[in-house]
């Protein structure tokens, strides 16, 4: 989902140098899931002048805007990615923080079924499974 000028002014943001930026790199960026810091690292290899402290706030911004979701995990990992139009879940690596995102129907179903078994009903759920990425250093840290 590609975000607009028209889209940040329609959340009620300015369209100010630094949200043009950073939703760009978020857009574009070949890791999915960044943190406040890579964001700001990543625009200072760019060349951009900005704060740490305008990244977090652009972040916490574009979050209460639906624009970004944020995502807490463990190890007190914070990251954010662009809003997405269908749902997944995530695996995370102890080791290295690797982030994958996957989609199984059959755990969708499962957790509806269990909600219903419960006489709950669904308004939205995060799955988030740990363990040790296939990268071969992170194996050896088990061995």
């Amino acid at each position: 989902m590609a975000f607009t000028n028209q889209d940040l002014r329609k959340a009620g943001l300015k369209v100010t140098l630094p949200r043009v930026k950073i939703l760009e790199l978020l857009e574009r960026a070949d890791l999915h899931h960044m943190s406040a810091e890579e964001v700001y690292k990543a625009l200072i290899e760019q060349g951009e002048d900005v704060g740490l402290a305008t990244v977090y706030r652009v972040l916490t911004q574009f979050e209460q805007a639906g624009i970004v979701e944020r995502h807490n995990f463990e190890n007190n990992l914070s990251v954010f990615e662009i809003t997405q139009d269908e749902h997944h879940d995530h695996l995370v690596c102890d080791v290295c923080g690797k982030i994958i995102e996957f989609h199984n129907e059959v755990i969708e179903d499962e957790q509806i079924k269990v909600a219903a078994e419960h006489g709950f009903k669904l308004s939205g759920h995060s799955l988030v499974l740990y363990g040790i990425c296939d990268n071969q250093e992170c194996q050896d840290t088990i061995r």
